[in-house]
């Protein structure tokens, strides 16, 4: 007895091992190296074709008497029943069948098997097409009219039933028969298709009232776009060009707003061109322009400026070829308002057109597209569209208070507490002047300062009070710029320049002065020069030395000590020019040779300054000798180069390790400088090493006698 494991009640007195199906097992290929004689596909397919058994054929038979015919159709009906109680649902057993008793001549037989099939699934209109030409192909012409009527009658929705109905009419000759199947027709409202094979139909008889009629129903029954425009063209085809503008005409009433609304108004436009109606045409072309939307109307854009190439003047040309780049910026600023080049384009299109309200308009949706965030890089764009919308108003239209309103808009839109533009502020100011307004001017500019101040807006205002020669006001306004930026060199030196052409010698030294002290500076050594050059400037050369120490105390920058022996070498001729009445020669060679030392006695502390205290900067020291060396060659006779010469350094070209990221190391060439104190202390360094080394010689000899 199996156990209750294997066994299973539905397989009998069989287990479940015994069912299993057994594969046999797969053969090892111990060999798998190619083959020396390879084969090809092509080679199997041709032996599989020549070993292939020869097809076993029924023979043909031969029937002699009315019973083998009997007994054969009895044979084949019996097979046709067989198959069609196996499968009664296929459609080709049933076809087969009734083909066959057809080709039997047994028609009734064969309608019978027809009609049965049809009991069977009445949905399958192949069967009914199939029946009705079985009906027509024999010439029973009234039992296919009944075919057809049940066909359609039944399936009302396949057109193909209704075609073939009406051809069959059509093809007897009954006319009135296929017009009354056509009306049975479109009361199921039909495709297009239908309504147009109807209406072919109708013309193939002259029919053309009647056509008309169809038509009318036709388009209340589809109103499309495509549909008023077949109506129009058969009216035009007629001749009748007052029936086909007014289709067109509620055509354009109806679907305005509809999807192909575009295809409508070119096929409109294009009907009044053939009218020769040129300017209907255009007044067609711009109502659709204007209802529209931008983004369907490509098409209808580029037929427009065609349309004016061909029909219109100048002016309608260049209005055509502007309406098409209106559209292209319309367009471009739907899709992204906050793209202000965009916006700058469409302004600069409708300046060249000259119409003064468009361009108002536009300024005025751009600037209702204000940036989305208060950081500044967002309005750096954003505000030119102000400024030139304030210009436009100032020069095109020359509207002062228009002019006024925008830039007191801007100036109140712009959060100065968090960012300002300085030049929306001059550009009010500027505009103010050349209105004679200087009391306004003063009073933008006053805000500027009190809301954002810039050293734009500083410069620029003290430029307009300094051309109008309001010098208090000029130090109002430095004291003010030197308050909010104290580090600002440049303000410094203005101020004191300012002072100086006015004679105030003492109030420019003050305010240098005041401006070195500050504890820190954006630009300092611009600010010392300007001090040392005024102080030389006045001939003051004491203060101008006392100025270079005091500098040289916060700085040893090479630059400086060049600048100060420069100074003291050309401050002979300076003495020379004080002098009223000319020195003797002697004296004037005296005080060179003075000039000269001090000079030389300035690149001595900062030779000795590089050397002893800031041994690392030797590039630095070897441009110091340099300038050195030329300063003695250009005092000629005067000048002592052997001084220089005896310092100098030498190149040397070394090498350094430097790392890459990969962990690769490569060598890097620079030049070194070798200067004398160094070479003799390295030549020291060489004989104590070459004398240890002998030492420890004569010490590893003595070892090894022992």
């Amino acid at each position: 007895m199996a156990s209750g494991k294997d066994s299973d009640r539905t397989l009998g007195y069989m287990t479940r091992k015994d069912t299993e199906v057994k594969l046999p097992r797969p053969t090892r290929v111990k060999n798998k190296t190619p083959a020396p004689v390879q084969i090809t596909a092509e080679q199997i397919l041709r032996e599989a074709r020549e070993r292939q058994e020869a097809e076993i054929r029924p023979p043909k038979q031969k029937i002699t008497d009315s019973t083998e015919l009997s007994d054969y159709r009895l044979r084949r009906r019996k097979e046709f029943e067989d198959k069609i109680r196996r499968a009664r649902w296929n459609i080709q057993v049933w076809m087969k069948y009734a083909q066959w008793e057809e080709s039997q001549k047994d028609y009734a037989r064969a309608r019978s098997v027809w009609e049965r099939a049809i009991e069977g699934d009445y949905r399958n209109h192949t069967l009914w097409l199939k029946y009705a030409e079985f009906e027509m192909k024999n010439k029973f012409v009234n039992s296919a009219r009944n075919v057809w009527d049940r066909a359609v009658t039944l399936l009302p929705r396949v057109d193909q039933l209704w075609y073939k109905y009406i051809h069959m009419e059509e093809i007897l000759g009954n006319i009135a028969g296929a017009r009354q199947i056509f009306e049975r027709w479109m009361q199921w409202s039909p495709d297009q298709q239908g309504w147009l094979s109807f209406i072919k139909f109708e013309l193939r008889y002259n029919e053309i009232e009647r056509a008309r009629s169809i038509y009318e129903r036709f388009v209340l029954c589809h109103p499309k776009v495509s549909a008023y425009i077949r109506f129009a063209k058969f009216e035009m085809k007629g001749g009748e060009v007052a029936r086909a503008r007014h289709v067109y005409e509620r055509a354009t009433e109806k679907l305005a707003d509809d999807e192909e609304a575009e295809t409508l108004f070119v096929a409109f436009a294009e009907f009044e061109e053939r009218c020769k109606e040129p300017e209907r045409a255009r007044f067609i072309y711009k109502f659709a322009l204007d209802h529209i939307p931008k983004g369907r109307a490509e098409d209808l854009y580029k037929k427009f400026v065609a349309f004016e190439k061909q029909y219109g003047d100048k002016e309608g040309i260049e209005d055509a070829i502007v309406g098409k780049r209106r559209f292209q910026y319309e367009d471009e600023v739907r899709k992204n308002p906050l793209n202000y080049d965009s916006w700058f384009d469409y302004v600069r299109l409708e300046e060249t057109v000259g119409n003064k309200d468009r361009i108002r308009e536009i300024y005025e949706r751009a600037i209702a597209n204000i940036p989305p965030a208060e950081e500044k890089r967002y309005w750096q764009r954003y505000i030119y569209l102000w400024i030139n919308y304030a210009l436009y108003e100032e020069i095109e239209t020359e509207d002062v208070e228009r002019t006024r309103d925008v830039y007191r808009e801007c100036l109140k839109l712009v959060p100065h507490s968090k960012f300002s533009f300085a030049k929306i502020w001059l550009h009010a100011a500027q505009f103010e002047i050349r209105q004679l307004n200087l009391a306004g001017a003063r009073q933008i500019l006053g805000n500027a300062i009190g809301k954002a101040p810039k050293d734009k807006i500083f410069k620029k205002y003290i430029e307009i009070e300094l051309q109008l020669g309001n010098i208090d006001r000029c130090r109002k306004l430095y004291e003010r710029y030197l308050e909010w930026s104290p580090e600002n060199c440049y303000a410094w030196s203005k101020y004191a320049e300012l002072e100086r052409s006015l004679a105030e010698t003492e109030r420019a030294r003050a305010i240098f002065e005041l401006a070195i002290s500050q504890p820190a500076l954006d630009m300092p050594e611009l600010l010392w020069k300007a001090y040392i050059d005024f102080e030389i400037a006045e001939g003051e050369l004491e203060r101008t030395r006392a100025l270079y120490e005091r500098l040289l105390d916060r700085t040893k920058h090479y630059k400086v000590w060049v600048s100060f022996a420069k100074f003291e070498a050309s401050s002979a001729e300076q003495e020379e020019d004080e002098e009223e009445e000319p020195q003797e020669e002697i004296d004037a060679t005296e005080r060179k040779k003075e000039c000269i030392r001090r000079a030389r006695e300035i690149f001595e502390r900062a030779n000795s300054y590089y050397k002893d205290s800031a041994p690392e900067l030797k590039e630095e020291r070897a441009t110091l000798l340099e300038d050195w060396l030329n300063m003695e060659t250009n005092f000629g006779n005067l000048g002592d180069v052997s001084v220089v010469q005896s310092k100098l350094p030498k190149k040397l070209k070394k090498r350094k390790p430097i790392t890459r990221e990969d962990g690769s190391t490569e060598y890097e060439e620079y030049i070194d400088y070798l200067y004398p104190e160094e070479s003799q202390t390295t030549n020291l360094k060489i004989l104590e090493a070459a004398y240890k080394w002998k030492k420890q010689k004569l010490a590893s000899s003595e070892e090894d006698y022992d």
